[in-house]
């Protein structure tokens, strides 16, 4: 508690000051809140099945292509990292990263839009509300409370878009949403910290899988061609595979001095005495500058057109998306082929819902292996 005093500046996030659990517990004598909720995220489950969830690519189309787990784990080491040089708190920045997507689908951003589209007419379904529905719910760990009880701090930190309709059901931690107002700047750098992690490890993998293309990289990505013309020269007789490598670590490196340069003029320009200050501000302190904005926007479009649409990611999606749909359709019409666990909550929270959590849990394996148990006549359950 004392080492926060003395590291962490006045508008950080301070565990002695938290706003608290929803059910109340004891201290612990050796670690402060954020430190706990960091134990309780990577000891749950949902964590644990971040390993199966897919990036970009399937998990099963290789073993060296990040999936949800070690994104939220580079999205972490760059938190920590920038929240350390802001004096921000970087127990609270990891435990927000390592949260972040518990609440994704199996398949990626494919299977969010089908299981939201299914969902369309019972309250839809938003990874972020997911992720919290997940901390404050779904996760079973303790025997007095559902959920993990998380603080309130790595609770508005997962919460990162959130419509005015659930803004209004979720009371305090939903308020800013229909104020207008800002997170803590911790939540706002792990915003930051998704994207860029996102964006160059996609980057990285799409280079991987020659999907993305060296040659348009240097034509239409000027910061990838900048930092590739400087590595060649640097080191004239290195292969391209591990030139490319050092361009993205430089990119990121790039990306997050900007990102650290910038925010610390935005923060000293006003003044903050706590973290209520911050909250009480109507638009971010944490950013890009202009220009690694606009670096930033170009990376991000060009993975869009080259990376994301390409025919063969999209083909993948396609037939994961048609997974999740007829998933979600047998079970909502035949909730007794649920778990008996799920049947129950079925009978008592609704059916849509609970066969919506029950989807958003898989893996992209699982979620295929249903497919096979429920519609393939001829599959032989494998040891």
């Amino acid at each position: 508690m004392i080492k926060e005093n003395l590291v962490l500046a006045p508008y950080a996030c301070h565990s002695v000051q938290s706003r608290g659990r929803i059910f109340k517990e004891k201290p612990s004598k050796t670690r402060t809140e954020f430190q706990r909720d960091h134990d309780r995220i990577v000891h749950s489950g949902s964590f644990r099945r971040l390993e199966y969830k897919t990036q970009v690519f399937i998990n099963h189309e290789g073993d060296l292509f990040r999936t949800r787990l070690t994104h939220s784990l580079e999205v972490a080491q760059i938190s920590r990292t920038a929240a350390s040089r802001l004096q921000l708190n970087s127990d609270l920045a990891e435990t927000i990263s390592l949260a972040h997507d518990l609440g994704h689908t199996p398949f990626g951003h494919a299977g969010q839009a089908a299981l939201n589209d299914c969902m369309k007419d019972f309250g839809g379904f938003e990874h972020n509300l997911q992720s919290l529905r997940i901390v404050d719910k779904l996760e079973e760990q303790y025997p007095t409370f559902d959920g993990l009880n998380l603080t309130w701090e790595t609770r508005e930190g997962i919460l990162k878009h959130c419509k005015t309709l659930d803004a209004m059901r979720l009371g305090d931690l939903g308020k800013r949403f229909l104020e207008k107002t800002q997170p803590s700047l911790e939540a706002q750098l792990v915003n930051i910290a998704d994207a860029i992690a996102y964006s160059t490890h996609d980057l990285d993998d799409g280079l991987r899988s020659s999907f993305l293309k060296h040659e348009g990289l240097l034509s239409h990505v000027p910061i990838y061609k900048k930092y590739f013309d400087e590595v060649m020269k640097e080191y004239p007789q290195i292969t391209l595979r591990r030139a490319q490598k050092e361009v993205v670590r430089r990119i990121i490196g790039y990306l997050v001095d900007d990102l650290v340069t910038t925010s610390l003029e935005k923060i000293n320009s006003v003044t903050l005495k706590s973290v209520e200050d911050v909250r009480a501000l109507h638009t971010p302190l944490v950013s890009f500058s202009d220009e690694g904005l606009k670096e930033m926007k170009t990376l991000k479009a060009y993975l869009m057109d080259a990376l994301y649409r390409h025919y063969q990611v999209l083909r993948v999606m396609n037939k994961s998306s048609r997974v999740i749909e007829l998933l979600f359709d047998e079970f909502t019409h035949s909730p007794n082929l649920l778990p008996p666990n799920f049947y129950i909550r079925s009978q008592h929270e609704g059916v849509q819902r609970t066969v919506a959590d029950y989807i958003a849990g898989m893996t992209d394996r699982f979620a295929l292996r249903e497919y096979e148990r429920i519609f393939n006549p001829v599959y032989e359950e494998r040891n």
